[in-house]
């Protein structure tokens, strides 16, 4: 019985890894939006009292309103360059939680499967069709993470992509 303790202990072992792992990318991926951020601040302040000085510089209503107009279309398009970095920032950490995930599934329904056939195995009057059942709904489960995850990034990619679009009309 002590050998499927060990077993068990060590499935634990590797999936608190695994969610170590995924936080640590959590982490890093929101450190990255943060900074993002805080540099847009920074960059949207100085260039709100640039546009103030120069407004209270211009000689005429009509030169004012331009660097109103001027200082909207420029606060529009670094809005748009941060949003389509954000997005870059969600999708490249999708791709590295579903590559994290799909990894863990697969040697994690592995190491369950060999797990179950040893538990199984040392039950008194086990039925033969547990361990069938157990692999077909492992199977099931690794079936249904994957669709979710092509229509996830499906999804997430037409969002970068409108994004892209908005940011290219607003430029020209």
């Amino acid at each position: 019985m002590a050998g499927k303790s060990e077993q068990f202990s060590e499935l634990h072992r590797k999936n608190m890894e695994a969610a170590m792992r995924l936080a640590q990318l959590s982490i890093e991926n929101s450190q990255r939006i943060m900074a993002l951020q805080t540099e847009l601040a920074k960059e949207m302040f100085a260039s709100g009292v640039e546009n103030a000085k120069a407004q209270t510089g211009a000689k005429d209503p009509q030169q004012i309103m331009q660097l109103r107009a001027q200082y909207a279309q420029d606060t529009a398009q670094r809005m748009v360059a941060a949003a389509q970095q954000i997005a870059e920032i969600g999708n490249e950490a999708r791709a590295e939680f579903s590559h994290l995930l799909t990894e863990q599934l697969a040697s994690g329904s592995q190491d369950m499967t060999e797990a179950m056939q040893a538990f199984l195995k040392g039950l008194p009057g086990q039925n033969p069709n547990a361990m069938a059942s157990f692999q077909q709904a492992i199977a099931t489960a690794n079936a249904a993470f994957e669709q979710i995850t092509k229509a996830s990034t499906a999804a997430m990619n037409s969002v970068g992509d409108m994004a892209k679009k908005a940011g290219g009309t607003k430029r020209k």
